[in-house]
């Protein structure tokens, strides 16, 4: 079984009651959370007053991921709205294994991004400290963009990293996925599939978060 979380990027904003009722509803396993500053990419998405209201009705396990920078000051902040996963930036950190220390210090999950230039390699000594991996297959900022092909070779080098390391850790994907690319990418070794306009632009969301989980 794949584990689905649905990018509340993609949902829509003017009726997010409706769309958060939906991903209640659904067989979807955590909500994924986009925070964007303008400044470590290009666009800002939301803060925390959103947070704030999605955390009062959404039933699933918030899976936060901090596209900002110094995201290490908001550690207890997201806490409090009771996520189950902080995830950062390995590019936005500069004491990344401080920063998991603290993470898992709150009372969260710590999860570690890379950026599609960035090689898993930077992960060797921190591995077996993290929770989850994401790997952007698209460049961070955008929902909706294309999927980058030498993700697929990347998720295998992750795979082999922590299965030859011992560590636990989940790898997660998120950009571009879709009806094409979920199974390459679950035959690649992934666990969590993040996917935004293919399931909230979808006619019956519902039912294409059920297929990605069949994966």
């Amino acid at each position: 079984m794949t584990l689905v979380s649905p990018s509340l990027l993609a949902a829509d904003f003017l009726h997010l009651d409706q769309d958060i009722q939906m991903i209640n509803r659904s067989e979807a396993d955590w909500l994924h959370l986009d925070v964007m500053d303008g400044s470590f990419v290009p666009n800002i998405s939301f803060g925390f007053p959103v947070l704030e209201a999605v955390a009062k009705v959404c039933r699933k396990p918030l899976d936060v991921h901090y596209m900002i920078e110094k995201p290490e000051r908001y550690i207890q902040q997201t806490a409090r709205l009771g996520a189950m996963m902080m995830n950062v930036h390995q590019e936005a950190c500069v004491h990344l294994h401080r920063t998991m220390q603290e993470i898992h210090g709150a009372g969260m999950k710590a999860g570690v991004t890379l950026n599609p230039s960035t090689p898993v390699s930077v992960l060797e000594d921190i591995i077996g400290d993290v929770d989850m991996v994401l790997l952007m297959s698209v460049n961070p900022g955008f929902g909706g963009q294309v999927f980058i092909e030498n993700t697929i070779q990347k998720v295998k080098r992750l795979r082999k990293l922590i299965d030859e390391s011992g560590s636990k850790a989940l790898i997660e994907v998120d950009g571009g996925v879709q009806g094409e690319t979920a199974p390459r990418l679950v035959a690649a070794g992934v666990d969590v599939l993040v996917s935004g306009s293919y399931v909230f632009k979808a006619p019956e969301p519902e039912t294409v978060i059920s297929q990605l989980r069949a994966l």
